[in-house]
């Protein structure tokens, strides 16, 4: 579903998205129509400008991973302020894009999301990340928290540092299934039921942090 009050810029990106063999279930033009045609449309995957007549971008997030958990949204705006992708993340955004993005990296942005990924334009991972870090309370360890094994805190590390699932497996020689069976396993243990709650999550317990060195290597 492609939500965007801009006519041109919204047929130019159900266009690219058709051409590439996605199937557009819908389209809307401000976010009273979005809201009102996501229930019969139930994409799984929401192309969505934060600045449309209300409601906005964030409540529209908001709203429809109200009404189904496991759509996937991403941003596509021509803002990249940090106040904006911010409010976006925390509505349970999937990914986000500046509208300077090439057709090819929105094309890969919306694969990526549909299979669970977290994406945003390059620049942006660090200032969410840090910017989450700090607002998030810490989470404390009780005793009846479910202990999760040295490859799976390894796993989510690297889901928290905003890295694929493609790039986790080539990064520990793993297969792409086994890195998402790491990610269900965890997900069941920590009671969550996404990966934008698993990264949030990491993100709180300081997950992102170190391996720099490593990292750059």
């Amino acid at each position: 579903m492609v939500v965007d009050d801009h006519p041109m810029w919204r047929d130019a990106v159900e266009r690219d998205l058709q051409d590439a063999g996605f199937d557009v279930v819908g389209v809307a033009a401000n976010g009273s129509e979005a809201l009102a045609r996501f229930p019969a449309c139930r994409p799984h995957v929401v192309v969505l400008d934060l600045q449309i007549p209300p409601p906005n971008g964030v409540e529209c997030t908001a709203e429809m991973l109200r009404q189904d958990p496991s759509a996937r949204v991403l941003i596509l705006s021509a803002s990249g302020e940090q106040d904006d992708v911010l409010e976006a993340v925390k509505a349970g955004a999937t990914g986000y894009l500046v509208k300077s993005a090439s057709r090819g990296e929105l094309l890969d942005a919306v694969r990526r999301v549909a299979n669970g990924d977290t994406v945003f334009t390059p620049g942006l991972a660090g200032l969410v990340l840090g910017e989450y870090r700090r607002l998030s309370e810490p989470a404390t360890a009780g005793p009846d928290q479910p202990a999760l094994t040295e490859r799976e805190t390894e796993v989510l590390r690297m889901v928290a540092k905003g890295m694929s699932y493609k790039q986790i497996a080539e990064r520990l020689v793993l297969s792409h299934r086994t890195v998402q069976n790491h990610v269900q396993n965890t997900l069941r243990k920590l009671q969550m039921h996404n990966r934008v709650e698993l990264t949030r999550y990491a993100i709180a317990q300081g997950l992102d942090e170190g391996d720099e060195a490593d990292a750059a290597e």
